[in-house]
């Protein structure tokens, strides 16, 4: 007799800690050394649950017949009462009761579905706050027909740990399992994700495990989860090397390993990861990507870093050239050095490339090699950056014109087409679209928004005017501070402001109208050659096989054997004249923004060739 296969399937993360319901009832363990004993407190019931200490800092308590949906906190031997660190859920927000989660509620459609291979990444970075009005789970997932559209094949979430208050970028995250309740219920999460696969749309999440929130972070309080062996950006260093780091790095790995099962994400951006210090025998980095790749070994599962120290280490290649580490790092080398030629901006993130005829050189390595510095001294700031990457095949970096960072940490949060003409953008867009390294979209750049994506992060009032000070002062190393015809620092948008948040909603309207509908179209084309001719070519590329030369001030010619065979070849004048003695141009033509012939390159011009 044949039995037909199931149509969903559910799936659960098993954790040593956390409220997890279980024959009737709910496990209830957390990790607080710090304390004696530690009680439950049910909401609705006036009675407080003695917690078992069952060694080694952990408490435990099974409660029968509670089960899902039931609201809870733990009670410290001083009276304070604190939701769970390890909440799945905090549906009235980042102070207060936790809600016990069923994960196997869920019915999962996309049972089939294993992923896609790296080299088909067009990835499209969104803030779930802002991609919609509704700012929901639920709302993103009305837009991904749009991005099919468009032809992305994965979507990259910035981080949606449980924050303070109303809106935030998603970085000051206090809550490790918690997908924010702003955005809706960790079952709108899967539905979003489950609609993605369903579309054959991979899903990535951007996680951050270099620093905690200091709003709603109650882990200090109970566990050792900060030492002062290290320094960090934001005061003392995350513990994975001191007294008690053994819990912490459960900690970390597990919340890994739970957003990529329980929630099936199909790969993870790490934040900084420049900023982790770990002295230990086994980096924490190294453990993150061991654990995760043997949880799922017949699945595509891609690992993506942010690293400004440029270590070529993390993404290296083994015998079969499968990552050993990290599939790719983000390639803010190549961001700052396409802005730089776009725009003329030279100090802030641009400082280093002031001097045009090294920016071309170091802009042409960028694009041929990874790193554009590998080991040597940058001028800006007199220390040596990167390691060598020429080693490396293209598909190690994520090239992008835009992303979060570098829209957001300007005075307004404008977008590049405020920046510059339209010539420029072009022409930059057809440089970073048809890379072999990895593209990535920031959203509403296909058409152009007119939204500026300004820092926003909601705070407790008392400390407001402090975040709004510290937030001037940073932003007074921007380009646009120096510029006479931009507005004074003094006047930025205030990134407490709800109405700043609201600015950056996209303009969903403007998508199919006038110019838009143009910048659209532009979007489509390339992305459509890049599938064409591009991603076929990708499988199999290793390193050392590039090459570039320098045809002016801003002028480059970068040659790359492709895992085909085939030599592809970018031509790219980003200048406002010119360029003459273009050496010959070799190869079938594939992509020519603005104009080419056999011995000149048009201003802002860029052509693409391939040579079977």
């Amino acid at each position: 007799m044949l039995r037909s296969m199931p149509t969903t399937i559910a799936r659960s993360h098993k954790m040593r800690f956390g409220a997890e319901p279980r024959n009737g009832g709910t496990r209830f363990k957390i990790w607080a050394p710090k304390c004696k004993y530690l009680q439950l407190k049910l909401k609705g019931k006036r009675k407080l649950l003695d917690m078992e200490a069952v060694g080694d800092g952990w408490h435990r308590l099974d409660v029968e017949g509670v089960g899902a949906g039931a609201l809870y906190k733990y009670v410290l031997p001083d009276g304070q009462e604190i939701p769970d660190p390890t909440s799945r859920y905090q549906p009235d927000g980042i102070h207060g009761f936790s809600a016990v989660i069923e994960p196997t509620s869920f019915a999962w459609t996309d049972m089939e579905w294993i992923g896609r291979p790296w080299e088909e990444a067009i990835i499209y970075e969104l803030h779930v706050g802002s991609f919609t009005e509704e700012g929901t789970f639920a709302a993103a997932a009305t837009k991904l027909d749009h991005l099919i559209a468009l032809g992305i094949t994965a979507i990259q979430i910035m981080p949606i740990a449980e924050f303070y208050g109303a809106f935030n970028w998603g970085y000051d995250g206090a809550m490790w399992f918690a997908p924010d309740s702003s955005y809706g219920h960790p079952d709108d999460l899967k539905a979003l994700i489950d609609a993605a696969h369903r579309r054959s749309l991979m899903v990535f999440l951007d996680v951050v495990y270099n620093h905690i929130g200091a709003h709603g972070n109650y882990l200090p309080a109970i566990a050792p989860i900060f030492t002062k062996k290290h320094d960090s950006p934001w005061g003392d260093a995350i513990n994975y090397d001191d007294a008690g780091a053994h819990v912490v790095r459960e900690l970390a790995i597990e919340s890994a390993l739970y957003w990529t099962s329980e929630f099936n994400f199909d790969g993870l951006r790490f934040d900084a990861v420049h900023t982790i210090a770990d002295e230990s025998p086994s980096h924490i980095l190294e453990l993150l990507a061991a654990r995760i790749r043997a949880s799922r070994p017949h699945r595509h599962t891609h690992l993506i870093i942010e690293n400004s120290d440029n270590q070529e280490i993390w993404l290296r290649r083994n015998s079969g050239s499968e990552p050993v580490h990290y599939t790719a790092q983000w390639n803010d080398d190549v961001h700052h050095l396409l802005h730089a030629a776009g725009t003329g901006e030279n100090t802030g993130y641009y400082a280093d490339f002031d001097n045009l005829e090294e920016r071309s050189d170091r802009l042409a390595r960028a694009l041929a090699e990874g790193f554009a510095y590998q080991g040597e001294t940058k001028p800006n700031e007199g220390i040596k950056r990167g390691e060598p990457s020429g080693g490396l095949p293209a598909t190690a970096f994520v090239v992008y014109m835009q992303d979060h960072d570098q829209v957001g940490n300007r005075v307004r949060g404008d977008r590049i087409t405020r920046l510059t003409h339209e010539d420029a953008v072009k022409a930059l867009t057809a440089v970073y679209l048809l890379s072999p390294q990895i593209p990535m979209l920031f959203m509403g750049e296909e058409w152009a928004s007119e939204q500026p994506f300004p820092f926003f992060s909601d705070v407790p009032a008392d400390l407001r005017d402090v975040v709004r000070k510290g937030r001037q002062e940073e932003l007074k190393s921007t380009p646009e501070h120096e510029d006479p015809d931009k507005p004074n620092v003094d006047e930025a948008v205030d990134p407490t402001s709800a109405k700043t948040f609201a600015s950056a909603k996209l303009d969903w309207k403007n998508l199919k109208t006038g110019a838009h509908a143009d910048w659209l179209r532009h979007y489509r084309v390339l992305i459509d050659v890049r599938k064409m001719e591009i991603i076929p070519r990708l499988r199999g590329q290793q390193g050392f096989a590039s090459s570039y030369d320098v045809l002016g001030r801003k002028a480059v010619l970068v040659t790359w054997k492709m895992g085909d065979g085939s030599t592809l070849r970018l031509y790219a004048n980003l200048a406002d004249n010119a360029q003459p003695d273009v050496p010959p141009i070799l190869g079938r033509r594939v992509y020519l923004q603005g104009f080419a012939d056999e011995a000149r390159l048009g201003a802002w011009s860029v052509l693409w060739t391939i040579e079977v």
